[in-house]
């Protein structure tokens, strides 16, 4: 996805000894990479194993010492987490594309950014995963094998957490490690409280309610979760994502009853960032609550976690504990609100630059 491919080259010197046998100097171009978290390649067995364990030996992720952690990753998680997340990515896969959800909607940020930055005439867009394909480090040695001397970085994380927007810039960098002719590399930062993100969210919230035949009494900002200890020791993400409710519930008008936040997709025995989202969920059906929606601004795509595991099973944990209306709220993805927020923030990080 390149937007132009200079061909005029600089001009080279002609004085020196080394001057006869030097080759041109091509312009140099930028490159954009929107960086998500990652995908399995299938729902099988053998890509569901090989994706579960790159994510789950990360150490940002897994911070438990290898020699305690990886008897319990290979001999228990790997045997039997496969099977089950295949099934879950099977009811959610895009079974046109043969792929994900996440790297179907990635791949359509990347190739509308293309278009929304078509002023930009040196500049090349690119997306990659951190776990899976195609990789960070694959589209970084494609990125510098097409001439980009400098790369934006964008991990597709509002809300900054070392478990994911540290993770994918490790990966960059780790990558460009192997390159002797190393780009320039700047890195998105998060943006959890920006402007433009907050009125995209509230917008796409509006918008999905609008179309609802009920109104929701309870609407329910569900964030990914970390591991508290996490938390503790000054993973700022928590602190990030009560500010984007904040911020959220400023915008919309509503109240600390109406607007609140949960935390999912907790892994482990160990205690995770609270309230959880599933609790949460079942305890207001059993008070009586009869209508929710649930949003989850933390994710920049639909993907596993917003689609099955929202979508089907807290829904489900609703119904039986007694609730009646449910609804998800789709991830900003593709939308024009989605693509407003990430054009935004490139065309502010590429100043100095273009």
């Amino acid at each position: 996805m390149t937007l132009a491919s200079p061909t005029d080259a600089k001009a080279v010197p002609s004085d020196g000894p080394l001057s006869a046998a030097a080759a041109p100097v091509r312009p140099g171009k930028i490159g954009i990479m929107l960086v998500n978290l990652g995908t399995p390649d299938g729902t099988d067995f053998k890509p569901m194993w090989r994706y579960l364990r790159e994510f789950l030996s990360d150490p940002r992720v897994i911070e438990l010492n290898k020699a305690i952690w990886y008897p319990i990753l290979y001999g228990l998680v790997l045997t039997t987490r496969p099977k089950k997340s295949g099934a879950n990515y099977a009811r959610i896969w895009n079974r046109e594309k043969n792929e994900s959800p996440l790297r179907t909607f990635t791949r359509a940020q990347a190739e509308k950014l293309v278009t929304a930055l078509g002023d930009l005439p040196n500049v090349t867009v690119d997306w990659a995963m951190r776990y899976g394909n195609p990789s960070t480090a694959s589209v970084a040695e494609k990125l510098v094998a097409q001439g980009c001397e400098r790369i934006l970085s964008f991990p597709l994380y509002p809300q900054y957490s070392a478990t994911t927007t540290a993770t994918a810039n490790d990966q960059l960098f780790r990558a460009l490690m192997k390159i002797r002719h190393a780009p320039a590399v700047r890195s998105v930062p998060p943006y959890y409280d920006e402007p433009v993100y907050i009125e995209a969210l509230a917008r796409s919230i509006d918008k999905h309610i609008a179309t609802l035949d009920f109104k929701p009494e309870v609407v329910i900002a569900s964030y990914h979760g970390i591991p508290k200890p996490y938390s503790d020791k000054g993973d700022p993400y928590r602190a990030h994502c009560l500010e984007t409710t904040r911020l959220l519930r400023a915008r919309l008008g509503w109240d600390e009853k109406k607007l609140i936040t949960t935390f999912q997709s907790r892994f482990g025995a160990q205690e995770w960032l609270q309230p959880y989202t599933d609790v949460t969920v079942e305890k207001l059906a059993k008070d009586g609550v009869k209508s929710i929606a649930i949003v989850n601004p933390g994710f920049s795509v639909d993907c596993i976690e917003t689609l099955d595991e929202i979508g089907r099973e807290v829904a489900e944990t609703f119904h039986h504990a007694g609730g009646k209306d449910f609804a998800h709220i789709p991830c900003l993805n593709d939308s024009a609100e989605g693509m407003a927020v990430i054009e935004t923030l490139v065309r502010r990080e590429l100043a100095g630059w273009v």
